[in-house]
């Protein structure tokens, strides 16, 4: 009992610390997936920077957010989006520790493994997405035959 009480009284005696900026970014991203993971394309959207940009894994697809988001309209309001399980995240902070770029592999059920990579900016003390770029890694032994198959379209 003695126990519970020493920890209750460390809680409240020591509110918990403000997280480091590199665990701010990888709660915004993280939470950015599982919005997409869920459809709820407010909290998804709201992520991004006003004028941000995200490119989807074809040559084409190179979208400002209002774009993508008439693009992914119909999948969010199916309730279908898509699910993507990040892990292994580098992150990197400019030296005014305004901006940030980073780069995960990401676990997709329908793509395989992917990588995406961006750049989020503070805004108004808040982290915002001002680009985000989605790929599907080729291994090397395999760039040849991708590369003749692209062209031969």
């Amino acid at each position: 009992m003695r126990t519970v009480a020493i920890c209750l009284l460390a809680l409240i005696a020591f509110p918990a610390l403000p997280q480091s900026p590199a665990r701010q970014v990888g709660k915004v991203l993280d939470d950015w997936h599982q919005a997409a993971s869920v459809a709820d394309e407010p909290r998804y959207f709201g992520y991004f920077a006003p004028d941000g940009v995200f490119m989807g894994t074809d040559a084409t697809e190179r979208w400002t957010v209002a774009a993508f988001r008439v693009w992914a309209k119909p999948r969010f309001d199916k309730k279908k989006a898509w699910s993507f399980k990040p892990r292994d995240r580098h992150v990197d902070f400019s030296a005014d520790g305004k901006t940030v770029w980073f780069d995960e592999m990401l676990d997709t059920p329908n793509l395989g493994l992917c990588r995406g990579s961006g750049v989020l900016v503070l805004l108004g003390g808040n982290w915002k997405i001002a680009q985000y770029n989605l790929s599907i890694p080729i291994p090397n032994a395999m760039a040849d035959a991708i590369v003749k198959q692209i062209a031969k379209q």
